[in-house]
């Protein structure tokens, strides 16, 4: 079955992922407005939006380590799609703070106990010479669902104006089709544990010490290069402050997605045959020249051209470093390994935006992506000279 490079269980998860992320995405453009017109203050969309991060990052590492503990993938990925499924329709149910806490951290958490076993799925149907190929490809069509979404989106508000209930409850309709097409996906049987280990919540900190060299090695420079990688908000503000009207900031996220979604699998496919290592510090230079030049550019054809290159950047390097990493790790602990580093990638994101959000207010936007750029910069001449 590894000869087949597109297998079964690798379209139907990556189906999975481009109709979860049509439901995500769909609401993606409207869920700051939704929250602003129930009452939310820009600080308390802040901190929900935090808080609901750190769930999904914190959990992606505990969910991994329990599902290698267990022997046991597919469990955890029809239950963490489902999970954010039903929280799309939650969210809209009640208008209370507290409800739509526990409703957007329930969609969270679904991202957090689905990601290290479904990657680790992926990592059974490769080879080592496939793995750029198998991610890239699930990296295109999840990516795919984020320019369908907000079409749908954009589409749907244009003939019912503010009408952001129904659009969460439409959101539930992909996300029912995510959830059936789970249940396609066949398992590989496997030698079940002897004795199952209990899992603490943040065991999955231990396998950084227990990991290979080598993932130290590669992970490290990605986290550091983490810290300063801001939310793409940023990059929307940026265009609004420069007088871009929503049709064209939305217009511009969803133009960033379609270029990623196209280059993702062709990225890893070069990745395949060229090495993990030469592709990311590509992308690593690519992000650095988009970030340099954002912190001048003031035209519309300047910011297609440099979120054009930021779709470059993301196909690659998301899914070039998830095929990396589990390529150096024991297949036993790939969901660990998957889990730990999205779990701190998490973490480092989380402060990634508030040190732009402090950077931005203090010194203005032109610093942020100044030092950004700079940051990926000097992390790819890093890895350049590194033994990875």
């Amino acid at each position: 079955m590894k000869s087949n490079l597109l297998s079964r269980n690798v379209i139907v998860l990556s189906l999975v992922s481009f109709f979860t992320d049509v439901a995500s995405e769909m609401l993606y453009p409207v869920m700051p407005i939704y929250l602003s017109s129930i009452g939310f203050s820009v600080l308390l969309i802040g901190v929900l939006e935090g808080f609901a991060e750190a769930t999904a990052g914190l959990s992606k590492g505990y969910f991994g380590k329990l599902s290698d503990n267990r022997g046991k993938r597919l469990p955890f990925v029809q239950f963490g799609y489902a999970l954010s499924a039903i929280s799309k329709p939650l969210l809209v149910a009640y208008v209370f703070p507290l409800w739509v806490f526990f409703a957007r951290t329930l969609d969270r958490l679904g991202k957090g106990v689905r990601t290290g076993a479904r990657d680790a799925l992926l990592s059974d149907e490769a080879t080592a010479a496939t793995k750029g190929r198998v991610f890239g490809f699930h990296r295109s069509m999840d990516t795919l669902g984020a320019v369908v979404g907000p079409l749908l989106a954009l589409i749907y508000l244009a003939y019912r104006p503010e009408d952001y209930k129904m659009l969460f409850l439409l959101a539930f309709l992909p996300g029912v089709l995510a959830i059936g097409f789970t249940f396609l996906i066949r398992e590989k049987k496997k030698e079940m544990p002897q004795v199952i280990l209990k899992t603490k919540f943040l065991d999955f900190i231990k396998y950084w010490k227990q990991s290979p060299e080598a993932y130290r090695k590669l992970v490290l420079p990605i986290l550091i290069f983490t810290v300063f990688n801001s939310s793409d908000v940023f990059l929307l503000l940026k265009l609004k402050e420069a007088g871009l009207g929503d049709t064209y900031v939305i217009g511009m996220y969803i133009f960033y997605n379609l270029v990623y979604a196209l280059f993702a699998y062709p990225m890893g496919s070069f990745a395949d045959r060229w090495g993990m290592k030469s592709i990311f510090i590509f992308g690593l230079f690519v992000f650095a020249a988009m970030y340099l030049g954002m912190s001048y550019a003031d035209q519309l054809w300047m910011f297609a051209a440099l979120f054009l290159l930021y779709g470059l950047f993301s196909a690659a390097t998301e899914g070039v470093a998830k095929a990396w990493i589990t390529n150096i790790s024991q297949p036993k602990d790939t969901a660990t390994a998957i889990g730990t580093y999205t779990a701190f990638q998490s973490i480092g994101t989380l402060m990634a935006s508030s040190l732009a959000g402090l950077i931005w207010y203090s010194f203005g936007p032109e610093f942020v992506f100044i030092i950004s750029g700079t940051v990926a910069l000097t992390v790819g001449v890093y890895m350049i000279k590194s033994n990875l």
